[in-house]
C-alpha cells in the first residue's frame, strides 16, 4: 500500500548516505555491536576480552512510534497521486503542513502502542528504565506501550517529597533530546513548548530537554546524515553510563534506521526499515577504548 511505497523511498533516501558515515564511526573510541534477541530474550556473549577495552553489554528494547497523523496524512497524499519532494517546502509536501506540528498518534497509532503494551508485559526481565523522544507521538506510544510501569505523575511526587512511596512497579520515564527524529523542514518533526509537553505527559520527566522552545529545529536545513549519527553516537554513550541493564527506547523511523544502519554494527535482519509500532530488541555490547 501508499504506506510501504513511502517507507521504500525514505529507506532508499537514508541508505545513499549511510555508508560513508559507517565508516567514519568505525574510527571512533566506542564501537557498539548489536546482536537480535529470540523470543527467550537471550543472546550468547560475545564479550571482547581486549584489556585495553572496557565492555557493557544491555538489553534495549527500540520501539518506533505508533501510526501518527503526518504518516496518515501522507498515505493519504499518495493514494491521491501527489507526489512531492522530501524536505522541501512545497504545497505538495504533506510534511510542512503546519497543522501538523509535532503531530500525535491517530487511533490506529494508539492500537499499534497497545500492541506493544501486550508484548512487553511479558519481558523476561522488564525495562528498568524508558527514555522516550520528547516529540508527541514518541511520548504517548511510550506511555501506553509501557503503562504497566508508569509512575502516576512525577512532578507533584517531586513537588511534595513523596518519592519514598512510589510503588515497586515503577519506573523512570525520560524524554531525550539527542533520541528524537532527524529534525529541519518537515513541521511534524519541529517539538512543540516543552511546558506544554510536560503539562500533557506529566508521568514523564523532560529535564533532558534542553529549551523552552525547539531551538534545534531549522525551518530551511534537515539534519545531515553526519549530524543525526553524532547526536546517535552521543546518546549511545549516555546509555552505556545509565546504571540500568534493561532499557526501552520510543523513538523514529529516521532515527532507527540511522542508528542501525550508520551506528551499529549487526546483522542486515536488524537494517531494514521499521514499520509503525514495530519493537525490537537486542543485546547492545558497549566496547570502549581505555
Amino acid at each position: 500500500g501508499a504506506e510501504a511505497g513511502l517507507a521504500k523511498i525514505d529507506a532508499a533516501l537514508k541508505m545513499k548516505e549511510m555508508d560513508e558515515v559507517y565508516q567514519k564511526m568505525r574510527l571512533r573510541p566506542m564501537i557498539v555491536k548489536a546482536y537480535e534477541l529470540d523470543g527467550a530474550g537471550d543472546h550468547a556473549d560475545t564479550m571482547n576480552s581486549d584489556d585495553n577495552v572496557s565492555c557493557v553489554s544491555k538489553t534495549i528494547h527500540f520501539v518506533r512510534h505508533g501510526q501518527g497523523f503526518h504518516n496518515l496524512v501522507a498515505d493519504i497524499f499518495a493514494m491521491k497521486g501527489v507526489s512531492w519532494k522530501q524536505f522541501v517546502i512545497s504545497p505538495d509536501n504533506p510534511y510542512v503542513m503546519p497543522e501538523i506540528l509535532d503531530a500525535p498518534l491517530t487511533d490506529k497509532g494508539r492500537n499499534e502502542a497497545a500492541a506493544v503494551r501486550a508484548k512487553a508485559r511479558n519481558f523476561q526481565n522488564p525495562p528498568e528504565l524508558v527514555v522516550t523522544s520528547p516529540l508527541c507521538r514518541a511520548v504517548q506510544t511510550a506511555i501506553i506501550a509501557f503503562s504497566d510501569h508508569l509512575p502516576q505523575n512525577i512532578n507533584d511526587d517531586n513537588r511534595k517529597g513523596n518519592s519514598s512511596k512510589k510503588d515497586n512497579a515503577t519506573i523512570p520515564f525520560v524524554a531525550h533530546d539527542l533520541a528524537r527524529e532527524d529534525h529541519g523542514v518537515h513541521i511534524c518533526d519541529k517539538r512543540r513548548l516543552r511546558s506544554q509537553q510536560a503539562a500533557e505527559f506529566p508521568q514523564v520527566d523532560f529535564t533532558m530537554v534542553k529549551s523552552e522552545e525547539d531551538d534545534l529545529f531549522r525551518n530551511d536545513q534537515r539534519e545531515s546524515a553526519d549530524e543525526v549519527c553524532e547526536r546517535i553516537y552521543q546518546f549511545l554513550e549516555w546509555l552505556r553510563d545509565r546504571t540500568e541493564e534493561n532499557i526501552a527506547v520510543t523513538t523514529h523511523s529516521g532515527w532507527l534506521m540511522s542508528l542501525f544502519n550508520g551506528v551499529l554494527e549487526c546483522d542486515e535482519s536488524l537494517k531494514v526499515w521499521f514499520g509503525t509500532g514495530e519493537m525490537r530488541s537486542v543485546k547492545l555490547v558497549f566496547q570502549t577504548l581505555n
